[in-house]
């Protein structure tokens, strides 16, 4: 028998050996330099962690608690040697770097710090397998860590995610679970915004009634929204989780905050995993939580709300020593050098009548309010340097000038040349704009393939460039994020692109390589409990055409996902018909697909027309010249019907449908004339913008993207005769923070038709 046991062994091994060079591991990021080779390095319960510099107990105690969660081990961890060795060599190379070998029954990870050593640990977790990521023991698991040497370093030192605790909180131990997947995927700067004006979420000493008051609110427009969509869209993660609610006298309250202890906790926990919190304190603007229990903050008593809040008043100095004080009790919790100051989308219509900032102005002989709020950032930036700080800032800080030494996240995708403007003032910046990194904005079929291709950063010349460039980021902000669900719904896996974005040298990044390797990541997501978005549906647009009858395509990268449908209106639900793939339609039909998990969690809604049209007769007509008519409204409402009641502007001809370049704050426009098709054929239109927009064919509404939203791309069929078609679009830009708009057309065969189709008359 014993015999028997050793043969079964050793052939148990040969197997493994096999399974693992057929069906490699899946590393996100991609490593720089990975070189595989037969056989595997076993975890068993003889397995010891060792680390040969006392600095290194941390990590190899965090080693120690992910390998003993599933495999039921209580490792022994010790400075010496282990069949694990952690070690340092404080070699060359950018900080993070870590060479990782597992060969002769050993797991050797090196770091050039202790950050890279937590970037090996990381390594290794995806080196196993993705049973490892959960919380309870499997009984009669082999753990076979296939040989391997990776040498590996980042391509930038930020490599980011911001949360917004302030629009809806999220807990400690929720916080811990975030920082824990955003480990796995070597992210390692944690962007903490943690006041607002909806909420104060951070113990303040000296400023009781900041969590006292400010940290519990009536339920705003925010949480009623959320509450709306849970109804009208049969979705619980719209819920507002009830362990955040609280009943005071008659009133339902809902907030949270974080004591001082709660802090440090965190800090720690974050440090452990080679990760930085950077904390953000939103001044001058975003601050009415602080305003409103705190006298004498802003410029008057009675403050409003227009586009924004009311801002404090930098004109007083007691609201500076406010602010002084806020942030000596935020250096007091946070080490890292980085702290956010905020600095966005401040109001200044108040400064401007205000007898203290114009005093404050004529002072310093500043000529304008934006110079008001650089010289608010400069005093601000001073004392943060006494305090060995660092100042990040949202991109308005460029606005009126500000120090070479503020760092700048550039944010306002409509705003390009922010890359430029810092690069020029000797700025260094990290790229989080709206325009692919917002990962509260709603995720269209483009949007992952946005975030990859920001591999080739606009505006950069050369490596000295580069250099400045810190990193990136994805944000979350959370107006419409109630939930731990919802939020990780959102932000996985867009996230995980945004991981390897960040760390992955642009030679060795491929997105269809990427997609492969992400679908094999869901598995370990699911194992980690993580509610991350199944995949969008392809294979169909918004509205699909035909003449006769058409084929259903309705297909998802995530071969876990379970799709349903229904065609009478009503939302899908686990007793739908599953959709199979060859089903046909003849007549107009109207479907609701929906994906489940394979536990039967309920995805997202696709609503898909399946439409019986004739061809569109083309009208006998000849061209001009080339391009569309254009006309620019001085537009500030919100919906595309009511472009041409604002007052005309400009007029243009363009040859795309695309903002003028000379188009900047208040944007309503509307394009007309014609497109001329050069065959009969069902043509696809994709039309993305941001904000809303709509498309009219042949005198039709055909598309509707319309109201304020983020960057969405919708997509139509029309059926057209050769020649000349009527095409109109509307598009509007609210709040003029640079919009988004770009069409493109395309005939059965996929290719895409030019620009020289589209024509005035």
């Amino acid at each position: 028998m014993k015999v028997f046991k050793l043969f079964f062994s050793a052939m148990l091994v040969v197997c493994l050996g096999l399974e693992a060079h057929a069906q490699r591991p899946a590393l996100i990021p991609v490593p720089n330099d990975v070189h595989w080779a037969k056989g595997n390095v076993m975890i068993t319960n003889q397995t010891t962690i060792g680390y040969d510099d006392a600095g290194l107990k941390p990590a190899a105690e965090y080693l120690k608690q992910l390998l003993g969660r599933a495999t039921g081990y209580n490792l022994r961890t010790r400075q010496g040697k282990g069949s694990i060795q952690l070690s340092l060599n404080k070699s060359a190379g950018k900080l993070g770097r870590y060479e990782l070998s597992a060969t002769g029954g050993q797991v050797r990870i090196t770091g050039n710090s202790y950050q890279g050593v937590v970037n090996g640990i990381s390594t290794l977790r995806q080196l196993l397998p993705a049973d490892v990521e959960l919380k309870k023991t499997v009984r009669g698991k082999v753990w076979a860590v296939p040989c391997v040497k990776i040498t590996d370093q980042p391509r930038f030192e930020w490599r980011g995610l911001e949360l917004d605790v302030s629009r809806h909180f999220f807990s400690k131990e929720e916080i811990k679970e975030f920082l824990d997947v955003m480990a796995l995927y070597k992210l390692n700067k944690f962007h903490w915004h943690l006041t607002d004006d909806q909420g104060w979420r951070i113990e303040i000493k000296k400023y009781p009634l900041l969590t006292q008051n400010g940290a519990w609110r009536t339920f705003d427009g925010n949480d009623m929204a959320c509450m709306n969509r849970a109804k009208n869209e049969d979705n619980p993660d719209f819920n507002l989780p009830e362990n955040k609610i609280r009943t005071q006298g008659d009133k339902k309250l809902y907030g949270g905050f974080y004591t001082q202890d709660d802090i440090r906790e965190l800090v720690a926990y974050a440090a452990q995993r080679g990760i930085d919190i950077v904390p953000e304190i939103d001044m001058p603007g975003h601050s009415s939580c602080a305003i409103r229990n705190y006298e004498g903050l802003s410029c008057f008593d009675k403050t409003q709300w227009r586009a924004c809040s009311s801002p404090m008043c930098p004109g007083k100095d007691h609201v500076l020593e406010f602010c002084k004080d806020i942030y000596r009790e935020i250096f007091s919790l946070f080490p890292y050098k980085y702290v956010h100051i905020g600095g966005d989308e401040v109001d200044m219509t108040d400064w401007k009548a205000c007898p203290d900032c114009q005093k404050r102005m004529r002072e310093n002989n500043l000529k304008s309010e934006p110079e008001l709020q650089a010289w608010f950032n400069r005093y601000m930036e001073r004392f943060f340097h006494e305090n060995g700080r660092e100042m990040v800032g949202w991109d308005e800080i460029l606005d009126g000038g500000i120090s070479p030494t503020a760092n700048i996240m550039w944010w306002r995708g409509g705003a390009p040349n922010v890359i430029g403007r810092s690069l020029a003032n000797g700025n260094k910046v990290v790229c989080t704009p709206t325009t692919a990194f917002y990962l509260d904005y709603a995720e269209d079929p483009g949007n992952m393939q946005r975030i990859y291709n920001f591999r080739n950063i606009p505006g950069i010349e050369n490596a000295q460039q580069e250099a400045m460039i810190m990193g990136v980021q994805g944000n979350i902000w959370t107006e419409i994020i109630p939930s731990r669900e919802r939020m990780y719904f959102m932000a996985y896996p867009r996230a995980v692109a945004i991981a390897e974005l960040g760390w992955s040298n642009v030679k060795d990044m491929n997105f269809n390589n990427f997609n492969r390797r992400l679908v094999k990541h869901f598995k370990r997501l699911q194992k980690l409990n993580i509610p991350y978005r199944t995949p969008g549906l392809t294979g169909f647009n918004d509205v699909n055409v035909f003449v006769d009858k058409a084929k259903v395509n309705a297909t998802c990268s995530d071969p876990t996902a379970v799709v349903r449908y229904t065609t009478d209106g009503s939302f899908p639900n686990a007793q739908s018909p599953i959709y199979k793939p060859g089903m046909s339609v003849d007549r107009t039909t109207n479907f609701i697909f929906r994906t489940f998990t394979a536990n039967g969690r309920r995805g997202e809604m696709f609503r898909v027309n399946y439409q019986k049209q004739d061809y569109s007769p083309a009208e006998q007509i000849s061209p001009d010249n080339g391009g569309l008519s254009v006309a620019w409204y001085d537009f500030t409402g919100q919906n595309c019907n009511e472009i041409d009641k604002a007052p005309l502007k400009e007029t243009y001809t363009l040859s795309d449908i695309t903002t003028p370049k000379e188009v900047k704050g208040n944007v309503g426009l509307i394009f007309t004339g014609y497109i001329n098709v050069p065959k009969d054929d069902i043509y696809t239109f994709k039309l993305l913008s941001d904000d809303g927009s709509l498309l009219y064919l042949d005198g039709e509404l055909v598309l509707n993207n319309d109201g304020p939203h983020a960057p969405v791309e919708k997509s139509v069929q029309h059926a057209m005769r050769k020649g000349a078609h009527k095409i109109a679009v509307r598009y509007f830009d609210f709040m003029g923070n640079g919009g988004t708009l770009k069409m493109r057309v395309f005939d059965t065969q996929g290719k895409q038709l030019d620009t020289q189709h589209l024509y005035c008359h």
